[in-house]
């Protein structure tokens, strides 16, 4: 009988142990697309990790945005990190958004964002979306809720985040 129940202790411990060598990711977030679907605009090792807080930005792809400053390209997960790197009093030229229906980068000023949706933020508790065309927005706003105003709009949503530690 001891055999018989250690064998059976083995083997599901064997079968509990998969043959992948790099932990993969159970559920899918919201913000993920897949590595081929993401436009990376930075360079070097780092171009895929947010040049403020360090996150994935394949894994935060769907509220991404991009910038350059003095000649080099800026990559960020969120406006939150965005708005963060304008805090630091610089001037940012071609700022641009992720368009969740395209997944193309598309500038932030002609964007139509849907704030405070049941689709989760990335670094804020108000969610973030942005959408190239209204009726993108509309779509989504009808699925998931939120308020869909412009980048102004969104942008002072996300300065929101920084009153609590500024």
């Amino acid at each position: 009988m001891f055999k018989i129940l250690s064998f059976t202790a083995l083997l599901l411990l064997l079968l509990g142990c998969g043959i992948e060598k790099s932990p993969s990711i159970k559920s899918h977030m919201y913000q993920s697309v897949n590595e081929n679907e993401a436009t990376l605009v930075q360079s070097g090792k780092n171009k895929r990790y947010c040049v403020k807080c360090g996150m994935d930005l394949v894994r935060y792809y769907k509220t991404s945005h991009a910038s350059t400053y003095k000649g080099r390209d800026y990559q960020y997960c969120s406006i939150h990190c965005l708005e963060e790197h304008l805090g630091d009093g610089i001037t940012l030229k071609n700022p641009r958004v992720v368009d969740v229906a395209s997944l193309k980068l598309i500038p932030v000023m002609s964007a139509y964002y849907v704030v405070g949706s049941k689709k989760r933020g990335t670094m804020s508790r108000k969610s973030k979306y942005a959408f190239s065309t209204e009726d993108d927005a509309k779509k989504f706003q009808a699925k998931f809720g939120g308020e869909i105003m412009d980048f102004n709009g969104a942008r002072e949503i996300a300065q929101e985040d920084f009153k609590h530690y500024r």
